[in-house]
């Protein structure tokens, strides 16, 4: 695939899908790697979450790095920092009255799907159909019936299972872009506190996210599924 197949299936899925707002494409920068000069920089500190939100509703594309992540949560599990020991042992959770008891918060953490730690320099954000880099993952904020149809053209051809593991923690940055980007499947989330308190994401959505290779074959079976896109 080049950026061009890239941008063509993005249109495509979300007009055969009647997706309101657009897939969002992410890429984890490697410290090996070069940032695409054309991509601008943020140039402000705010959220992963409101990042993917931002890029969904407004079409904006842009880099991030650590320093631009105000959740270093988010920013941890997707391998810029060290998770804080706070979050990583539960207390964070424990003392907001999420859990129990600090060793039911520590068994979540334990299971938070983590990039390892300093091996990402950067984000680069982006809608699908206007990318020009290759992403990672795709993120889809979307109402269940269109989850639903996404799951449905996603097992077209091989049939199987989608994964719908999560906790309502770390939602956007673990489940939605590190569980894909380290298994390479497709996983359905249900966002979080903090995902749905700082973003415009609501109450009737939910969060699918998918590798990007699986995206070829996604789109053609939902063009076959759900009707056909005259390009």
């Amino acid at each position: 695939m080049n950026n061009a197949d890239i941008q063509k299936y993005g249109k495509e899925l979300k007009d055969v899908l009647q997706i309101s707002t657009s897939p969002v494409a992410v890429h984890l920068v490697r410290n090996d790697e070069e940032i695409p000069e054309d991509i601008p920089h943020i140039g402000e500190t705010t959220r992963h979450c409101q990042m993917v939100d931002n890029v969904r509703r407004l079409g904006t594309a842009f880099y991030a790095t650590l320093d631009d992540q105000m959740c270093k949560g988010g920013a941890s599990v997707m391998g810029l920092t060290e998770m804080s020991p706070k979050l990583k042992s539960g207390e964070v959770y424990y003392n907001l009255n999420h859990f129990a008891s600090l060793e039911a918060a520590k068994a979540t953490m334990e299971k938070v799907p983590m990039v390892d730690a300093n091996s990402i320099k950067a984000v680069l954000y982006a809608p699908l159909e206007e990318t020009t880099f290759m992403p990672d993952v795709i993120l889809v904020i979307a109402k269940p019936r269109i989850v639903m149809e996404l799951s449905q053209a996603l097992l077209q051809k091989n049939g199987g299972r989608v994964n719908a593991g999560f906790a309502g923690k770390q939602s956007v940055c673990a489940d939605g872009v590190s569980y894909p980007y380290l298994t390479g499947e497709a996983g359905v989330t249900i966002g979080c506190s903090g995902s749905r308190k700082y973003t415009e994401i609501q109450d009737e959505e939910m969060i699918m996210s998918v590798p990007v290779d699986m995206l070829p074959a996604l789109v053609e079976s939902a063009k076959a599924m759900f009707g056909s896109y005259a390009c």
